[in-house]
């Protein structure tokens, strides 16, 4: 492997690209590595992950996990030096979420009248709104706003913004996003100011920064990470809200649904509504 950037690929049943996820979610080598798994072809039964490794140890370790399972086919790809994603995200299409409609720049003259415009810039950032994560929080935000409002936001794991920026665009008054990484951080800000909108970002490790204590508590926390941070910040995110305060939480497949789900329970939360979208689960819980 040479040191361009490479994305890893690798196709099979939908049963085995699940399990190799689930071991990819699990190694502590792999822990905060980008990848997507979504089904490719329903007729044949085929399901994709993509990876994109940032350094040469964790390619080997991703092709090394990923081979465990031989009715996978995996491939590595070398990207061209060019700014790739920003090429590949001039090609997708706008994403329609309930009344959340969410484009980006090249798609800027297809906006509708009658819905919440978001324009989101990824960047190096997750969260265009094209993935299964993404598209459920939405769709769970959404039904949740047709019936009641959420004054104070919190966006854990805010990526591009997207999340925050439709709840100061639908009514809150506070609205912060939290990052590890301080590109996604600017993004988001970036992405605020285009989208004309007061949300704040921080550059933050968990919920203990000042400006997410000074919004506490919160009515309803976003939290679309990956399984293993939802259930290690499950109790962090209950002291964030205000009793009767809701979480939507995503960045795990269905298969890790239980697993996060039994966390939040036993901290007194409540199931109340569950989405599925492709492998991916958006679970909807109540602080009791």
């Amino acid at each position: 492997m040479t040191d361009d950037p490479v994305q890893i690929i690798a196709r099979g049943p939908r049963a085995d690209a699940e399990a190799a996820a689930r071991a990819v979610d699990a190694d502590p080598l792999l822990e905060g590595s980008t990848y997507s798994i979504l089904e490719e072809d329903e007729d044949r039964d085929v399901w994709r992950i993509d990876a994109f490794p940032t350094e040469f140890e964790e390619a080997e370790q991703f092709r090394a996990v990923l081979g465990g399972w031989p009715t996978l086919r995996v491939e590595t790809e070398v990207l061209a030096d060019a700014d790739w994603l920003a090429m590949a995200l001039s090609g997708l299409p706008p994403v329609r979420a309930g009344r959340f409609f969410v484009y980006g720049v090249h798609d800027r003259g297809r906006t509708p009248p009658n819905a919440v415009n978001l324009r989101i810039e990824a960047g190096a950032a997750f969260g265009t709104g094209h993935h299964g994560t993404t598209v459920g929080c939405l769709y769970a935000y959404d039904a949740l706003l047709k019936r009641m409002r959420f004054p104070k936001v919190l966006d854990v794991g805010a990526g591009t913004g997207v999340l925050a920026i439709a709840a100061a665009k639908t009514g809150s008054k506070v609205a912060v996003g939290t990052d590890i990484d301080p590109i996604s951080v600017r993004i988001g800000r970036e992405n605020a100011k285009v989208n004309q909108v007061g949300a704040r970002f921080v550059y933050a490790n968990g919920l203990k920064h000042r400006a997410v204590a000074e919004g506490a508590p919160y009515d309803l926390v976003f939290a679309n990470i990956l399984a293993r941070p939802l259930v290690w910040l499950s109790s962090d995110i209950r002291d964030a809200l205000k009793p009767g305060g809701l979480a939507i939480l995503s960045g795990l497949l269905r298969s890790q649904e239980r697993f996060v789900r039994a966390a939040y329970l036993a901290r007194g939360f409540r199931l109340e509504r569950r989405y599925h979208r492709d492998a991916w689960a958006t679970l909807v819980l109540k602080r009791l």
